[in-house]
């Protein structure tokens, strides 16, 4: 099938369902972490210059769902920025094939279909992007996690 680099939030559990569709299709995965990745302003826009300034962003950040970033209000220059100081904020996964350099933002399982192909059982869904709880948080990634205090007697 193909092989795809595809940049995640890890600990997503969103991301993993789309791991999870696209590795049951028979794709290869190089997964790397959206928040760690070294963007520039010319690799980020590879992937979003096709869309509109609106759907670049990831509508369940924290700083969009609470209103503090309005992804509408932002002209194309001041969403980059944004979105490379913050990469929490940039629509996932971003995906890009190896074979012929094409890449595709977020997982509408239509496009990603038609893009890559999947399994019958994988489009029933007419989006497998998103958070999988809309009242739990994904884990923070290793680096941001806040250790446990030990239990004592432990």
């Amino acid at each position: 099938m193909t092989a795809l680099l595809f940049f995640e939030k890890p600990g997503c559990g969103g991301n993993a369902r789309q791991k999870a569709a696209l590795l049951a299709a028979g794709h290869t995965l190089q997964v790397r972490s959206l928040l760690a990745e070294p963007w520039t302003r010319e690799r980020l826009l590879a992937f979003l210059a096709p869309l509109p300034v609106a759907q670049w962003f990831n509508r369940a950040a924290p700083r969009v769902k609470n209103g503090e970033v309005q992804p509408e209000a932002l002209g194309a220059d001041a969403a980059l920025a944004l979105l490379l100081a913050e990469p929490l904020l940039i629509r996932r996964p971003l995906m890009q094939r190896l074979d012929d350099d094409s890449r595709c933002v977020g997982f509408d399982t239509a496009e990603v279909d038609a893009w890559v192909g999947l399994t019958p059982a994988s489009t029933t869904r007419a989006s497998l992007e998103g958070c999988a709880s809309p009242l739990e948080h994904c884990a923070a990634p290793a680096a941001q996690r806040v250790p446990s205090p030990p239990v004592a007697g432990a």
